[in-house]
């Protein structure tokens, strides 16, 4: 159950927490499991099962698991997708370790689908060779995925979970973090409470509510890249934004996702003619990588014809059995997906850059690991491959366990936060005309194609954003924009997910990672914006 800290009162604490995760979805619950029977300290802006994007995971989990299938195989395929920037011994290493924490969430209760013999059953999605996602129940991994690993950490007595506490601030002294500062009340409070710990973990998610179409929470703000960045972490490869080509286009914010495994399984994008517009554009069409797709849809909307996933012959009347929150969502707006073409628009999805860390989950800051969608651990290259971020997130949550073992000694200490004092940081960060603004903002000029004006633009905004709320809250939220904002300007080439307009073509002299301080970015935002 929950800790209420109100109840706790008196709060004179002058403890440390041993280590504090950030973040309740899929990597900061696995990393805390693993840690057991270490104390852990859980804090969650949301309750933990909601406000992560793990949850919403429809996919599943990538993992060479069959018998036509290998390591190698999973690599190429991801190497490919990362449009040449994958970092292949830390891709590996993921790969490698896939299975055994397939097996690991097994272990904890997740209900992986199987098929009659017992055997894991393994399907395919867009730019895999082979079938290698496992699934729970059709579309429902993340959610199922989650459920299990709530129950064991509710279970797990080592785990303090710490709900309705937004996180705002990393206590840095130079270059080493030694705690947070988060605010209650899911960031309503008007006091903030100081969490000092040995270790910090951030799992805080991804940066979807930077953009006005997204299919992640309303939590994935990145306000962990924001905070990371401000305490002096070095952020890679910020340009990268995926857009997952087939959101559901019924105006909703976050949109509902229509998953890839829908196209794995036969469904095809047509336009409002009928035409199988990706045949012409890629040879494995409606299966070509996400960013692919993802402009062929986007141009199809944008030139008025529509876009549509038919799902009629390949899914048809087993739809709701096989592929239940899709055909959920498609019902809740009038759709029958069994009959009717289901209209979609890309939405962003998922951000391949993020807080640079080694293959031990270690960011450039002693005392801080990081683990999930809100780091860049070069995996994903300029593009993730379908279904491998919640294996990122599985395989160096587990290895930062291992990581914090192995080099801090076992302590007794197991005790409560103190305050931090108030500010006027009062919340209505997330329903404020700043960041109405900053999203529009962010979809009309660092969308899915981007140019040197637009983004010219957009740099000068934010900073005028910046100045007009200066608060910690939104200024963590405006860091980020800044960094994929001014990430994406310097990129003069189009790779992967980041397309440029006015340079449409790869550079072999970009073949590179970005690298940005926060330090660095601001020092080229304020040149742009005179």
């Amino acid at each position: 159950m929950a800790t209420n800290i109100e109840s706790m009162r008196p709060q004179s604490w002058q403890g440390i927490d041993d280590i504090v995760v950030v973040g309740g979805g899929l990597a900061g619950l696995f990393c805390a499991l693993k840690l057991a029977p270490r104390p852990v300290t859980i804090l969650a802006a949301a309750p933990i099962g909601q406000g992560a994007s793990s949850a919403w995971a429809q996919g599943g989990i990538a993992a060479a698991m069959s018998p036509g299938d290998s390591f190698d195989k999973h690599l190429a395929d991801t190497v490919v997708a990362g449009a040449g920037l994958v970092e292949e011994k830390m891709a590996r290493l993921m790969i490698s370790e896939g299975p055994d924490r397939v097996h690991d969430l097994l272990a904890y209760g997740v209900p992986f689908d199987r098929d009659l013999e017992g055997h894991l059953l393994l399907s395919r999605e867009a730019a895999h060779s082979e079938r290698r996602i496992v699934r729970v129940a059709g579309d429902r991994a993340g959610g199922a995925i989650m459920e299990a690993l709530i129950s064991a950490v509710r279970r797990t007595p080592s785990i303090r979970v710490m709900e309705g506490y937004v996180v705002e601030e990393l206590i840095a002294e130079g270059r080493f973090v030694s705690g947070v500062v988060a605010r209650p009340d899911a960031g309503q409070s008007k006091r903030r409470v100081a969490f000092p710990a040995r270790a910090v973990v951030l799992c805080s998610g991804g940066v979807g509510h930077l953009y006005q179409v997204t299919t992640n929470p309303a939590e994935a703000r990145g306000t962990g890249v924001g905070m990371a960045a401000k305490a002096g972490a070095v952020i890679a490869d910020p340009e990268f934004v995926q857009f997952h080509p087939t959101a559901i286009d019924i105006g909703q914010d976050p949109a509902p996702l229509a998953t890839e495994a829908l196209r794995g399984d036969g469904a095809v994008l047509v336009n409002r003619a009928g035409h199988r517009f990706m045949t012409d554009l890629h040879a494995d069409a409606d299966l070509a990588p996400r960013d692919i797709v993802a402009r062929g849809v986007f141009a199809e909307v944008a030139a008025g014809r529509g876009a549509f996933l038919d799902c009629t012959k390949a899914i048809g009347k087993d739809f709701a059995k096989r592929f239940p929150t899709v055909h959920a969502s498609c019902i809740a707006a009038g759709i029958d997906p069994v009959t009717q073409a289901i209209p979609v628009v890309p939405a962003v999805h998922y951000h391949m850059g993020g807080v640079l860390v080694d293959a031990d989950g270690r960011t450039s800051l002693d005392g801080l690991w990081a683990a999930g969608e809100v780091t860049s651990s070069g995996v994903h290259g300029a593009n993730r491959l379908a279904s491998n971020s919640l294996l990122e997130a599985v395989v160096f949550a587990g290895r930062i366990a291992d990581s914090i073992k192995g080099m801090m000694p076992e302590s007794a200490l197991y005790e409560w936060g103190r305050t931090a004092g108030e500010n006027d940081d009062l919340v209505t960060v997330e329903d404020s005309p700043e960041l109405s603004a900053l999203r529009g903002l962010m979809s009309a000029h660092a969308g899915v194609i981007r140019d040197e004006a637009s983004l010219k633009l957009l740099i000068q905004e934010l900073v005028g954003l910046e100045r007009k709320r200066p608060r910690v809250r939104f200024s963590n939220i405006t860091a980020t924009a800044k960094l994929i904002a001014v990430g994406a300007y310097l990129r003069t080439e189009s790779r992967g997910a980041h397309m440029r307009a006015d340079h449409p073509q790869p550079q072999e002299a970009l073949r590179h990672r970005t690298y940005l301080t926060l330090k660095d970015a601001t020092r080229i935002a304020a040149e742009l914006a005179g």
